[in-house]
């Protein structure tokens, strides 16, 4: 029947009991239960004027796997490469030799005889079904082409297609590597979140891609925390993942996973006062006289918590890599960290070339969050050596500038000190250095920490009182004497 031609804007700005009436002047049956969609569809349809056969083949383009008409640089795409476009592929404007119309054509063939241009279409539903799954496997190759050509269409960028055949080559190149699905070995440190689960940190001590994330059932079924050195096996992350997945585990902190499960806890072990030294001095070094000096005026012990107080430019950095390079030579079983925060990077190059022993190191360049998650994860990796028995010493660099970065990185609890620090940043820095102490059912945890004075700051200053009396040993630079060169 003829009938005007209306548009989508206006069928769509009208409510669906509106849209009933309209689809039953024109004749259609059963669209009371259909919804505001495909009744604006079949209204369209049957408004819609027919087309001449040169304005149909102009306008006819196939769809794709999504329903949504392919572009021309997709289409040469895919004659390109050999892919098939199924015959009878949708067209837009043209002959819509769809499900929807063969349908039609099959139920309501005979009471609408008046549109009997429309009887052609009558295949079965199965027979249509079978065309759409013929064109899906011709077109999906996957599926990856057709998540990409979405992912173009609705968030990639608008452009009408390829940069030359930039596209295409980086498209044949992830089609052409393999993904393999085997198990990977893995090694790294664990970092375990508050929520129960974590990431084994595979390339240092900060997050990456390749991380194995560790699922909570991992950590309460081998009893796993914070610092722990695991391996086992992972599997590459999937399609809707960022990381990989740890599958097994073979060893916790070189020892099996059952021992490691009924492990005492850090905080559950007897302290004790220092009762071992830390001998620096060597008769094959008799010129080594900044560590015969600390042996005489300010001994270290295992298990000692000390604090090295000095003015900038004071020769700290000196006294530092004499201490550890002391400990190195005459204590080879002492397992040697230094940990170096919010220092110049070619400080950090100096002390790697010096010290045998491990250095880790956040430049200053670094925002405040990776100074204290590297200094989080340093001291649990040694309270797990020291939990199995093991002497670890940690020289710091230093105590003033951690409390720097938490004060930046930590929540801020409405608490301001003297100098602008607030209250809550100073427990972390005072919670690693209190790890400090000599076990009496074996180990020990030494922690030398560097602190800034005389530096016209009354941050530092206010930094310095309250790390003051919490360690047993401190040892004082005097600038006047390093200019002295004494």
């Amino acid at each position: 029947m003829a009938a005007p031609q209306l548009g989508r804007a206006q069928l769509e700005e009208k409510d669906r009991d509106d849209l009933i009436q309209i689809a039953k002047a024109l004749g259609l049956k059963g669209v009371s239960a259909a919804n505001k969609a495909d009744l604006i569809a079949k209204i369209l349809e049957e408004t819609m004027a027919p087309q001449s056969d040169d304005k149909r083949q102009a306008s006819a383009k196939p769809l794709g796997a999504d329903g949504e008409p392919l572009a021309d640089w997709e289409v040469e795409l895919a004659e390109h490469e050999g892919t098939p476009i199924a015959p009878d592929a949708r067209v837009r404007g043209g002959d819509r030799g769809d499900s929807r119309g063969g349908d039609r054509g099959d139920s309501r063939g005979g009471d609408r005889g008046d549109r009997g241009d429309r009887g052609d279409r009558g295949d079965s539903r199965g027979g249509d079904r079978g065309d759409r799954n013929y064109r899906d496997r011709n077109f999906n190759d996957g599926g990856n082409r057709n998540r990409r050509r979405r992912g173009r269409r609705r968030g990639g960028p608008r452009d009408d297609g390829p940069q030359g055949d930039d596209r295409y080559e980086l498209e044949t190149i992830e089609e052409n590597q393999p993904m393999s699905n085997d198990p990977v070995q893995v090694e790294g440190y664990l970092d375990l979140r508050d929520e129960g689960y974590g990431f084994l940190r595979l390339g240092g001590y900060l997050g990456t891609r390749n991380d194995a994330y560790v699922s909570v059932r991992f950590t309460r079924q081998y009893g796993l925390r914070k610092g722990d050195h695991i391996t086992g096996l992972s599997r590459p992350a999937g399609r809707n993942e960022k990381n990989p997945a740890l599958l097994e585990v073979h060893t916790v902190n070189g020892e099996s996973p059952e021992k490691a499960r009924n492990r005492k806890k850090f905080e559950d072990l007897t302290p004790l006062f220092p009762d071992e030294k830390l001998v620096l001095s060597s008769l094959a070094d008799p010129l080594n006289m900044t560590a015969r000096i600390i042996d005489l005026i300010s001994p270290i012990g295992k298990g000692q918590r000390g604090i090295i107080v000095s003015p900038p430019k004071a020769g700290k950095t000196t006294v530092m890599k004499t201490i550890a390079t002391s400990i190195e030579k005459n204590h080879p079983e002492v397992k040697l960290i230094v940990l170096l925060i919010d220092e110049r990077p070619e400080e950090v190059t100096d002390m790697r070339r010096t010290v045998k022993g491990e250095v880790i190191a956040s430049t200053f360049d670094r925002p405040s969050d990776e100074h204290t998650q590297v200094a989080e994860l340093a001291i649990e990796k040694a309270k797990r050596m020291v939990e199995a028995g093991e002497d670890v010493v940690i020289i710091l660099d230093g105590i003033t500038r951690l409390s720097r970065a938490y004060n930046l990185a930590a929540p801020a609890t409405g608490r301001i000190m003297s100098g602008g620090i607030d209250a809550g940043a100073l427990y972390p820095p005072k919670k690693f250095f209190g790890a400090a102490r000599n076990i009496e059912e074996g180990g020990s945890l030494t922690i030398l920490a560097t602190a800034l004075v005389e530096t016209n700051s009354r941050m530092d200053e206010a930094i310095f009182e309250e790390f003051k009396g919490t360690g047993n040993m401190e040892l004082r630079l005097d600038r006047r004497l390093a200019e002295r060169r004494i």
